[in-house]
């Protein structure tokens, strides 16, 4: 398969690549907050499913019943390394104590040489789903702190959850309920931070790459174990989305079986995606309406450009040396904008000056590119696809809620 060279073109054609599972993390395409810089590989991490076990040897069970050891919460109250999420009511004094039902283990980085946890320290795969209920529940829906801190908090707590999943021997389908649900929060999460966030405790670049690092663990889970997995079509998908326009990640769901490819959300998918590489954006903006809440979650990240691409695709055709004017209306409804004023600043961030408050005017000349695109609300294409229901809910459901209207045919 060509692989994509610095400036977009193939650069040689080769053997046909091993499958992801066997292949060292790659790059995605850059993102909105990617500052135009390639997505950073996967942390190092021990594999999942992890690599065959030494002969007479088996991995462990977990027995830890708590989200956190208690020998990791006493050595963390000694340390006074306690998150403020995790202290327990009315102890943030001079010495904060751990809250049990609020202290979730933290990710410590595997090192050579270091000592496997014993099964102590480890959490089983019920407790960890629970875990990841919880930091859905409990966490993610916090008031009382910015959606940074929230993002940097949940984003290491379920890096611990994979961590944890690894150094055990869980079975595939077990294992699978619980990667799925962790990245599920995550992308959520994500999502919600938007992707114009460059400062405070989360860091996009770490949240992307850990985003990455969550399909990968995932999509070796299924490749690996014998399953059933009944929301594989739907990660798969996602998977998709979140690399939208990447075309190794395209080659990777081309590569499954037809009965799979066939499947509803991974067929919607491929007509994103085929949207997206087309610059069609009438058809791109129309599924992006009816994705449900998690799909629109994977790309939220996507929308920033797409929309700069489509400006830039109007600002080449009607821009003339007088000026030719365009409602706003037509704007919000092509790009599903969250209303007037964000199709204003839209056009304003792109130089593109106004006619009154309800037309844009494109003349040549005026169309510029400065910095990211604007991220924007997405309340139409994300925020409001919840319909009520709370993200523990969704992440828990066994296949994604229909009551967004969807297309018959991805067509």
């Amino acid at each position: 398969m060509p692989r994509p060279g610095r400036g977009g073109g193939p650069v040689g054609v080769g053997p046909a690549p091993p499958p992801l599972s066997l292949r060292r993390p790659w790059r995605a395409l850059p993102q909105d907050g990617a500052s135009g810089r390639a997505c950073p590989r996967d942390a190092e991490r021990p594999s999942f499913p992890p690599s065959p076990p030494m002969s007479g040897y088996e991995l462990p069970v977990g027995t830890c019943v708590d989200m956190c050891p208690a020998a990791e919460r006493a050595q963390r109250e000694k340390e006074r390394r306690l998150h403020r999420f995790e202290v327990a009511p009315g102890c943030r004094g001079h010495r904060p104590r751990a809250d049990p039902q609020r202290a979730v283990k933290e990710y410590s980085r595997p090192a050579a040489g270091k000592i496997r946890p014993p099964p102590s320290q480890l959490r089983p795969p019920s407790v960890l789903l629970a875990t990841v209920r919880y930091l859905a529940s409990e966490v993610v829906e916090r008031t009382d702190a910015s959606r940074a801190e929230v993002a940097s908090f949940v984003a290491d707590r379920l890096r611990a959850v994979r961590l944890d999943l690894a150094l055990q021997g869980a079975g595939d389908v077990e294992a699978a309920l619980v990667l799925e649900a962790a990245l599920a929060v995550l992308l959520a999460v994500v999502a919600r931070l938007g992707p114009s966030t460059a400062h405070g405790p989360a860091d996009p670049m770490l949240l992307q790459a850990q985003v990455q690092e969550g399909f990968g663990s995932l999509r070796r889970c299924y490749a690996l174990g014998a399953g059933p997995y009944p929301r594989q079509a739907t990660f798969q998908g996602l998977f998709l989305l979140y690399n939208l326009g990447s075309v190794e990640a395209l080659h990777e769901i081309l590569q499954l079986p037809t009965a799979l490819r066939s499947c509803p959300a991974l067929r919607t998918a491929l007509a994103v995606d085929s949207a997206f590489r087309e610059g069609n954006t009438a058809r791109l903006f129309r599924l992006l309406r009816t994705l449900p809440y998690l799909q629109s979650c994977a790309v939220r990240c996507h929308v920033g450009r797409a929309r700069r691409g489509a400006l830039a695709r109007l600002a080449r055709a009607l821009s003339t040396p007088k000026g030719q004017t365009l409602p706003l209306g037509f704007m919000v409804h092509l790009l599903a904008l969250d209303g007037p004023k964000e199709a204003r600043d839209l056009c304003q961030a792109h130089g593109l000056p106004l006619d009154g408050q309800e037309r844009v005017v494109f003349l040549r000349g005026h169309y510029t590119e400065e910095g990211l695109p604007p991220a924007g609300t997405c309340q139409v294409l994300v925020g409001n696809k919840l319909g009520g229901r709370t993200l523990e809910e969704v992440v828990t459901a066994e296949e994604e809620d229909e009551a967004v209207d969807r297309p018959k045919s991805a067509a």
